[in-house]
């Protein structure tokens, strides 16, 4: 039917919309959300596969260090071989004693990386915490938090572990990683309030709260899963520094005792000779350089991928 156009005084044709094309909206099937976004990002990328494989692989010589060598780190030590050079069935030579480099070096991965895990737990459970309830309920509460986090945040915890290791009458991996992540907290607590108060404006939380949810609940089912991605980062970069710290008290003394094999002790032990024979101060020193490197590395490929910023950048 035509229709009249009042200002023309004329009839105008009707328009057939049928002939219009209409855009067809496309609905991705594919689920989005940051650690998906991130896992896109990081597939990609060959730096991330290669700490990746280094990552594993310290973790699996940790774990079962049998599985790669067959020579007893301790028992095997003979004198008359002292700081000699590699020969068939032991590939790095002899330590200073006349123990098996190779076998130290396996063996002594499991006590740095069980002391960096135990320490970056500490202090990732310790921050969470502290960062979490001085975020979300704010308050008196919020300016108590961060105070006690501004005074842990001025004590170097190599300082603090070198005093709390020197008096105590024990030393092994439990103490040596309490004393490194009771003071290592502060940065993950700050980093944990920062994300607490962006969470805790979401309409969600809002929404659970007007429903009656009490508000611990509310922060333990709903603000903590949206706010751990950035402390899950910090917690991986911190792995590596604590198995430095691990291995600068030992070096120092005042890690884990002389009989314990750590990467730590055994550089400390070697450098005596370094003129002598510096590949036993050599090999710890690479082993630990490569998981501290594999462990940074992977850390901030994960921060760059679940920044979106970052990613808009490259």
């Amino acid at each position: 039917m035509s229709r009249l156009d009042p200002q023309r005084e004329h009839y105008v044709a009707p328009v057939d919309t049928t002939s219009i094309p209409v855009d067809v909206v496309r609905i991705d099937p594919k689920r989005s959300n940051l650690w998906l976004d991130a896992w896109r990002d990081l597939r990609s990328r060959p730096l991330f596969w290669i700490s990746v494989v280094f990552v594993l692989l310290v973790l699996v010589v940790a774990i079962a260090p049998w599985l790669f060598t067959q020579v007893p780190p301790n028992n095997g030590c003979v004198l008359p071989k002292s700081n000699a050079g590699p020969e068939p069935g032991h590939p790095l030579g002899f330590t200073r004693l006349g123990c098996d480099v190779y076998s130290r070096v396996i063996w002594g991965t499991r006590t740095s990386v069980v002391v960096g895990v135990l320490a970056t737990l500490i202090s990732t459970l310790i921050g969470v915490i502290m960062g979490a309830f001085a975020g979300y309920y704010g308050g008196w509460l919020d300016s108590l938090l961060s105070r006690v986090g501004d005074i842990f945040f001025t004590i170097p915890y190599i300082i603090a572990g070198i005093v709390v290791m020197s008096v105590m009458p024990v030393r092994n991996e439990f103490i040596l990683a309490f004393a490194i992540g009771g003071f290592a907290w502060a940065s993950t607590a700050r980093i944990m309030r920062a994300e607490v108060l962006r969470v805790k404006q979401s309409d969600f939380v809002m929404g659970a709260e007007a429903v009656g949810m009490s508000r611990f609940k509310t922060l333990l089912y709903h603000v903590l899963p949206n706010a751990m991605a950035p402390v899950i980062v910090v917690a991986t970069l911190s792995l590596g520094t604590a198995i430095v710290a691990e291995s600068v008290l030992s070096f120092l003394g005042v890690g884990l005792g002389g009989n314990t094999m750590s990467w730590g002790n055994d550089i400390s032990q070697a450098q005596t000779n370094i003129r002598t024979a510096p590949m036993a101060l050599f090999w710890p020193s690479l082993a630990l350089t490569i998981t501290v490197l594999a462990f940074i590395t992977l850390g901030e490929l994960l921060r760059d991928a679940v920044d979106p910023k970052a990613r808009a950048q490259r």
